[in-house]
């Protein structure tokens, strides 16, 4: 059984910029710690840290939307799910990020969830800050 993970989260800097830093393998890595390398262009393919999270672009809209047939090397062989990530300009100039991930094995929720919080989002707000 799966289950939909949805979070919204609001950080200081515009859209393209906050997509440059989830899209762009040399600024993600500096922003998550591993070693990331990511395709710029629709089908291909991406890889975080030692293939922990693998996966395939479906959807890049630079500055708007990612979207990613995204897999964790602790899922059930041949499982996939999908994250998509949208950005939305705050009347401040900042961004409204809402992560709508689908498709997550059910033991791996909790994980998954925090993962996205720890991982991402409270590590890009920390590098927006020392900016």
């Amino acid at each position: 059984m799966c289950k939909t993970i949805k979070q919204r989260v609001k950080f200081k800097a515009d859209p393209a910029t906050v997509y440059e830093l989830l899209a762009d393998s040399r600024k993600h890595s500096a922003i998550t710690g591993k070693r990331a390398v990511i395709s710029g262009e629709i089908g291909g393919a991406f890889s975080i840290g030692e293939s922990d999270v693998t996966g395939i672009n479906v959807d890049l809209v630079p500055g708007q939307r990612i979207v990613q047939a995204w897999r964790h090397r602790r899922f059930p062989e041949g499982i996939f799910s999908m994250a998509a990530v949208t950005l939305k300009r705050t009347p401040d100039g900042g961004t409204e990020l809402v992560l709508t991930h689908r498709g997550v094995p059910k033991d791996l929720i909790p994980e998954t969830e925090q993962a996205w919080r720890d991982q991402y989002w409270q590590k890009i707000k920390a590098y927006l800050d020392r900016r």
